[in-house]
């Protein structure tokens, strides 16, 4: 045997056991291959998209940011564009592209380290679907084994789509749509040529080109993106000169641009226990919701920038005060510590009383700081925004505007079960109690020794401090005190004594029924301190319960979602609004008139600036801890919340009407601006009369402050003044 034909068998048995062994090294991988009905199968990670009101994404919830999108809808300029940069052979090869991989071996080789990559579309998409990005020889023939499954399951066509869906695209975004929204905000199907050249060049090194990152080497990285088109005929010159000299506008996404986190991160938090992480960030769910975007915008917009007004009016005037206790001369000189420049905190939540649908949720001023949701989970003092519901119990029992309340000084003694009046007076003087010597014996003895006290001294303390704890005497804002008053004024003038005397007259537990049933689900106290908003409720409590007003008596639930679909369209769940009456039609108008004097008249007098008819009452507390102004229309209501986290004092008169009352106005200006204006409707059984208000009697034509005011027929005063 001659030695070629020596060499030729030789060679032929090396092939044939180069490519047993090959063949062998492959059958010993295949047991720990996925199988093709599981590619088939196969279900990627999908971003669940939240929906307001009007079918606007409000925001996603994800592990990773992909929603699919067929190949139908995908340009062709993208995809021709993706396939010249990372696979021109895609339509030819069965996985592997041979001559591909020599090319990148040379260029390699000449350059000195990887500049090029021989793997084809089908081997990334095995990489990523599968297999971990980890660079070694095991992982690369599972790699070559996965792609011919593939190539072998699947058309070109899906194997492009697959790819198409699945890749990262850098700034967390998998896949051409969710990639084509987060830096250019719009859908991928709208993209341009120029558009599609800069995101086909991101895959191979996404945060390397990323125009977030780095704007020229995108630039440099589309304008190879638009050679390697124009070499393979996919474009004309002209096309890509014209594509190339064109400046993108970049949008990339911010968690700050997310418009409601608080209502998204509640979304969730309902969610997830009832759905699974696994459904709820990676299904591709739908959530329909019943937030207003526009609405919401608005409701951001103005309590963001009535806090931060607050915070610098509140910067000057702890200057102020400083700079005169220290002598100084200009404000300018005076500097704050950290403490004193803390941030002040405000809720707003809104809610359509036809149907409980929540339309904006402001939980504080920055979420990024405290996801803690003030909307829902801060239980502060209503002050005086709880009034409404006494008098509402009030009217439904028998009383009207014309009930004559004592606005008296009074004493009240705690006998261990209930208050109960012990003298109408303040003269405190009379129970032989110095509460100033009390204060003033403990500002004395914090600085001394226990030892060093007097005993006298001691007992006297202690005397004092437990007979403190049992005596109350309830005062007006301006500590003065009016006599006999209206009902109507008690109410409209924010009253204390005049509704301590009312709700004593009617007891706690009624009030605190009529809260109920109107919603209040706190634990609240059967106290005559009720009447002045004691009890601790949220934002969401108070506007709910206030619904019941703006919707003729009847009760809403408030509710966040609507309905929630899989990614096939198919309903996992639906709500729909739930209603219960409440109140009478009659005695609900009589509070609705009242509280729109509140706004006309009373302490509501700021929001006379919303051009249109509402009611709604303010809410202030001890020390000013905490602003409040709740209202309506009967399309919209709303409660905003002004105070402190830690509850420490606002400042001087810094009152709900003042604080809170335009926070809420200028919000319904901004949200109702291109809606019909409404009137409240009057039911049958309402008569109106002429009233004085002082007295409550009718009133002639020669009285001077005479009003207008409904009453149940039945009911309305017989004498005149």
């Amino acid at each position: 045997m001659s030695k070629k034909n020596i060499t030729i068998i030789s060679i032929i048995a090396g092939v044939i056991l180069a490519g047993l062994g090959l063949w062998m090294l492959i059958l010993s991988y295949a047991d720990d291959m996925p199988s093709t009905s599981s590619l088939v199968q196969y279900k990627p990670s999908l971003v669940t998209q939240i929906y307001d009101i009007n079918g606007k994404i409000i925001d996603e919830l994800y592990v990773e940011r992909r929603n699919l999108v067929p190949l139908r809808d995908i340009p062709v300029d993208l995809q021709n564009a993706v396939i010249a940069t990372e696979d021109a052979n895609f339509f030819n090869h069965w996985g592997l592209d041979i001559m591909g991989v020599l090319r990148a071996f040379v260029a390699n080789l000449k350059a000195g380290h990887v500049v090029q990559g021989g793997s084809t579309i089908t081997q990334q998409l095995a990489k990523v679907m599968f297999l971990t990005p980890k660079r070694a020889l095991k992982r690369k023939i599972k790699e070559l084994i996965l792609a011919i499954y593939i190539e072998k399951t699947f058309s070109k066509e899906e194997i492009l789509q697959f790819y198409l869906n699945q890749i990262y695209f850098g700034e967390g975004a998998y896949g051409v749509e969710a990639a084509s929204k987060i830096y250019f905000n719009k859908s991928v199907k709208d993209l341009d040529l120029s558009e599609c050249a800069m995101l086909a060049g991101l895959p191979r090194a996404p945060t390397s080109y990323s125009p977030e990152n780095n704007i020229y080497k995108a630039y440099r990285r589309r304008a190879i993106v638009l050679g390697r088109l124009k070499k393979l005929n996919l474009i004309t010159k002209e096309e890509a000169i014209n594509a190339n000299c064109r400046s993108l506008s970049f949008k990339t996404y911010s968690e700050d641009q997310r418009l409601a986190p608080y209502f998204v991160e509640q979304i969730r938090k309902t969610l997830l226990p009832e759905l699974g992480a696994n459904m709820l960030y990676k299904g591709g769910l739908r959530i329909y919701t019943t937030l207003d975007l526009n609405i919401q915008k608005a409701a951001q917009e103005t309590v963001l920038e009535s806090l931060r007004k607050f915070d610098e009016i509140k910067k000057r005037e702890l200057k102020e005060e400083k700079r005169k206790e220290m002598g100084i001369d200009s404000i300018d000189e005076v500097k704050l510590s950290t403490s004193e420049l803390k941030e002040v905190q405000g809720a707003l939540i809104a809610i359509d009383p036809r149907n409980g649908q929540i339309r904006a949720m402001v939980g504080g001023r920055d979420f990024q700081k405290s996801e803690f949701n003030r909307t829902i989970q801060a239980k502060r003092q209503p002050g005086s925004g709880f009034k409404p519901f006494i008098y509402t119990a009030a009217i439904d029992n028998g009383f009207t505007a014309a009930t004559i309340l004592k606005d008296k000084p009074r004493v009240y003694y705690n006998d261990g079960v209930n208050w109960k009046l012990l003298i109408n007076t303040t003269g405190l003087h009379q129970l032989n109690i110095d509460f100033n010597m009390l204060r003033k014996l403990k500002e004395i003895t914090e600085e001394l020794k226990e030892d060093e006290i007097p005993e006298e001294t001691l007992n006297k303390i202690e005397e004092l401090t437990k007979l403190k704890e049992k005596v109350w005497a309830p005062q007006n804002y301006y500590k003065k005190f009016r006599g006999d008053i209206t009902l109507r004024n008690g109410i409209v003038k924010s009253i204390n004594v005049a509704t301590i005397d009312l709700i004593s007259r009617i007891r706690p537990v009624t009030a605190l029924y009529y809260a109920r049933k109107m919603g209040i689900k706190s634990n609240l106290p059967q106290t005559l301190s009720l009447g002045l908003g004691s009890g601790e409720i949220s934002p969401i409590e108070l506007a709910g319960a206030y619904c019941v007003f703006a919707n003729n008596g009847i009760k809403t639930k408030p509710y966040l979602i609507t309905k929630i679909e899989d990614y096939s369209g198919n309903i996992i769940k639906e709500n729909y609004p739930s209603e219960e009456q409440a109140l009478s039609p009659q005695t609900n108008y009589i509070m609705v008139n009242l509280m729109e004097q509140v706004c006309n008249y009373g302490t509501g007098w700021y929001t006379k600036r919303f051009k249109r008819p509402h009611a709604g009452k303010t809410g202030t507390t001890n020390d000013f801890s905490d602003a409040w102004f709740t209202g309506y229309v009967p399309n919209l209501a709303a409660s905003v919340w002004v105070g402190y986290d830690d509850r420490s004092t606002l400042g001087a008169r810094k009152a709900g009407g003042v604080v809170a009352a335009p926070i809420w106005t200028k919000f319904m200006q901004k949200a109702l601006a291109h809606t019909p204006k409404l009137d409240f409707p009057v039911p049958d059984g309402i008569t109106f009369v002429n009233f004085d208000p002082d007295t409550g009697k009718l009133a002639t034509e020669h009285s001077d402050n005479a009003i207008l005011q409904p009453f149940i027929r039945g009911t309305e005063p017989k004498n005149y003044f």
